[in-house]
């Protein structure tokens, strides 16, 4: 398994820069990729791929993409933020660490690019970190999945409200399974997607927010 010190001096100089910018929320640095790691930890529990196509949703400061990706060396990337000078600091920082031949940075509001063809129903795993409340990171994160593919989430540490923060009647709408609670270095809820997801999700930019699919449960993100 991956591991801490593994992680390339020109991925901590990345996110030593990203944390300067205010990208990357407060503590120190070892534990956001600690944290990071988790990803790969969940990801092994549910067998989702380490070889095929990722999406980073919300990548921001560049966590968990950059860091899975040093890990993952077979599989492909795309950063998806919205703001232009996150990308442009992802951007930057693929080219630093020597991966712009297997990332990709794509700028631009989740719900507007999860019609993009070229990125519709192409992933085999979703990664996202604070990106929105559930049922908005459901309604972005599912149209992006290939059926059999998994989203996975950092979440609260509290195990018990797994399923009142992902309820399966909100995700059965969008061809998602029922979620799994992982226990890690972190809480992590993985869901797979296990049927087509109707063309009209994700909704309008801004409507997945305005108007969840179902409700948001008042907790602190992951």
């Amino acid at each position: 398994m991956f591991s801490v010190e593994q992680f390339s001096p020109e991925g901590r100089a990345a996110l030593d820069q990203a944390f300067d910018l205010g990208l990357l929320g407060p503590g120190d640095v070892t534990a956001h990729i600690q944290h990071a790691l988790g990803y790969l930890e969940a990801a092994h529990q549910v067998g989702a791929r380490s070889d095929g196509r990722i999406a980073d949703l919300g990548s921001g400061g560049g966590l968990p993409g950059l860091v899975v990706a040093e890990a993952w060396t077979d599989a492909t990337f795309v950063l998806i933020d919205a703001a232009e000078r996150r990308c442009a600091f992802l951007a930057e920082s693929v080219e630093r660490m020597g991966l712009a031949s297997r990332i990709a940075v794509r700028r631009g509001r989740a719900e507007a690019l999860a019609h993009e063809e070229d990125l519709r129903e192409t992933f085999d795993l979703v990664v996202a970190r604070s990106f929105g409340p559930p049922p908005v990171l459901a309604e972005c994160a599912a149209p992006l999945l290939k059926i059999g593919g998994w989203l996975i989430v950092s979440e609260p540490p509290s195990t018990e409200v797994t399923e009142r923060r992902w309820p399966i009647a909100g995700l059965e709408l969008l061809g998602l399974g029922a979620p799994m609670s992982i226990r890690g270095n972190r809480h992590f809820v993985a869901i797979q997607k296990v049927g087509q997801t109707a063309d009209r999700f994700p909704r309008r930019v801004g409507i997945p927010s305005k108007r969840p699919i179902f409700p948001v449960l008042d907790l602190p993100t992951g």
